[in-house]
């Protein structure tokens, strides 16, 4: 049995030979390499019937946990300081600023969307200004949130535009698009609720809650290889 790993998402296949198509991110086969079994990181294994070792507690053959020994770094050439917007970019990535910025309007926009609906069933402007408020937030978010999501999808995916990044990308458009269309149509026509076109104003918001769901769970199955 062969070891592949996909040179995008770093999924791991064990066969004879790679995968027609990668599970996780979509790409085909060409994109895989057969690599050592060494080379991937052990997990932690339990031992059964052993508790954990204490914090700091030296290993021994009696360990429970088989570990591995961690490959020493290798040696760098020292690069040239980055400046201005590699600088920024680089920061970025380093910091996971993705993942981090992501979890605003993830957060953020269900509440949005109730308030919205709960003003239109109870017609409720404290709740829909409550609504506006969460939704400016969101907006505000979505520049920071699509610009470090870009610079991880070149960095980490290498660009690739298979399937699952196609669904993501217009998943992304759809939540930006609505967001601002729910905002701006509220705050130029603050009654819209109690009007002839609520339900269409609630119609947007529900799309635009579900886009975001959506690229959420391809965000999750990317990150978690499920």
């Amino acid at each position: 049995m062969k070891v592949w790993q996909c040179t995008v998402c770093r999924y791991i296949h064990r066969e004879a030979t790679p995968p027609e198509k990668c599970p996780v991110c979509g790409v085909d086969k060409s994109r895989f390499i057969e690599i050592d079994e060494e080379l991937i990181p052990a997990r932690p294994v339990r031992k059964p019937g052993l508790k954990p070792a204490e914090p700091g507690a030296a290993s021994s053959a009696l360990s429970p946990f088989v570990k591995t020994a961690a490959p020493e770094p290798l040696k760098k050439q020292p690069l040239p300081p980055e400046k201005g917007f590699d600088k920024i970019k680089s920061l970025a990535l380093k910091h996971h600023a993705h993942p981090i910025s992501v979890h605003t309007p993830n957060g953020i926009l269900p509440a949005a969307v109730i308030l919205w609906i709960l003003s239109w069933i109870f017609n409720s402007e404290l709740l829909a200004k409550a609504a506006m408020i969460n939704m400016v937030f969101v907006v505000l978010a979505l520049p920071v949130v699509i610009f470090t999501g870009v610079l991880e999808w070149k960095k980490k995916y290498q660009g690739a535009l298979t399937l699952i990044f196609k669904i993501k990308i217009l998943a992304v458009a759809l939540t930006t698009g609505s967001s601002v269309i729910s905002l701006l149509w509220y705050v130029f026509d603050p009654k819209i609720l109690t009007g002839p076109r609520a339900f269409a104003f609630i119609l947007v918001n529900i799309i635009m809650a579900a886009a975001a769901g959506t690229a959420g769970h391809i965000g999750g199955k990317l990150v978690f290889k499920d």
